[in-house]
């Protein structure tokens, strides 16, 4: 067994890297965006086969022998590949036509890239998915076949989660980026702020469990990750630690029979608790129950997302500015219906242009 990961200098990639050098995993082919010296010193560490990055322009600096740049080198890679795992990290739309390459393939796909089923799940197959988000392996870890009733992924609440909405109005994109529990990438730190990305976790969890029965709570220690509620009552939580290992542990070797986490220190916790989320801080929650009802159009959701999010980074909008283009291409559009993955692509572009003129 050898794996390609698609995106290896991101949190995702470089934890899938330590898993695989703790199994011995050799990786066929890694896939970098712009932080060459990390890629080189992962080159250096495990030797892929072939290796493609953002930009032609650095190829140069990529200290391997067989390397190429852009997306359709994405794709081309996977096709020629002997892999039969592909590990998608990428942040943003562009990792959905990895997923759809992958899987038109037969490859099985860890993933961790939301927008592939956020934009596109009712054209994935969803056996070969295996979710490496730790909310949704939680699900997963819980429900080993039993009947349920309910399903609740967790929140941290983001950036804001402790100010007033009258002041979150005049927050900076810098504001945003100052997660309260971990460090990670600028889009999925500025889509906890908004909760975009819980949203689009709800979505996942509907296509990958085939239910619309799901919600989110805030539980800000980020202990619990995910509960189960039962048809006999009864509600099982998953606790762990903030630490993505666990869940690309099981998708790299399918049973994990070996510590990887420390065990949860139940004492050193204390009180834990939970909220709800509040439109007034989050304005995108107001769609939830629509969108769980019509789940294509998750990629109106994404695309106004992707250009509100850049919108918010220019300064050219406030920080509930980007909720309100989100919302307003998402009436624009209510009623696409996207039958095919080319729709898919018309509307995505559709929308993008729609919402960069708001």
């Amino acid at each position: 067994m050898s794996i390609i990961l698609l995106g290896s200098t991101g949190s995702i990639g470089v934890n899938t890297l330590i898993v695989a050098q703790h199994y011995n995993i050799p990786v066929e082919a890694l896939v970098a965006g712009n932080n060459i010296e990390l890629l080189n010193h992962q080159i250096r560490t495990h030797q892929p086969k072939r290796v493609v990055i953002a930009n032609k322009e650095d190829i140069d600096k990529v200290e391997h022998h067989n390397v190429t740049a852009g997306s359709e080198a994405i794709l081309d890679l996977i096709e020629a590949s002997s892999s039969d795992l592909v590990v998608n990290a990428l942040v943003g739309y562009a990792g959905l036509a990895p997923t759809l390459k992958a899987t038109q393939l037969g490859k099985r796909v860890a993933l961790a890239n939301k927008e592939s089923l956020v934009t596109a799940g009712a054209f994935i197959d969803m056996d070969l998915i295996t979710p490496i988000d730790s909310e949704h392996f939680g699900l997963w870890y819980l429900m080993n076949n039993h009947p349920f009733s309910k399903l609740y992924i967790t929140a941290s609440g983001g950036a804001f989660r402790e100010w007033e909405p009258e002041k979150m109005k005049d927050a900076t994109f810098a504001d945003a980026l100052k997660h309260p529990n971990w460090s990670m990438g600028d889009k999925i730190t500025i889509d906890s702020a908004t909760m975009t990305n819980k949203l689009f976790e709800l979505l996942e969890a509907k296509w990958l469990f085939d239910t619309s029965t799901i919600d989110a709570v805030i539980e800000k220690k980020s202990i619990i990750h995910a509960l189960v509620e039962f048809v006999d009552g009864s509600t099982t939580a998953h606790f762990a630690g903030v630490d993505m290992k666990l869940p690309i542990a099981f998708a790299l070797k399918g049973e994990v029979t070996e510590p990887i986490l420390p065990p949860v220190d139940l004492l050193g916790i204390g009180e834990l608790s939970f909220a709800p989320i509040e439109e007034a801080r989050y304005p995108i929650w107001s769609i939830k129950e629509h969108i769980l009802n019509n789940p294509h159009l998750g990629v109106v959701v994404n695309a106004a997302n992707e250009v509100a999010i850049e919108t918010f980074k220019k300064e050219q909008c406030s920080f509930f500015g980007m909720s309100n283009i989100v919302l307003d291409a998402y009436r624009h559009f209510e009623d696409v219906v996207p039958n095919s993955i080319e729709d898919i692509i018309t509307i995505d572009r559709e929308v993008r242009a729609y919402a960069t003129a708001l």
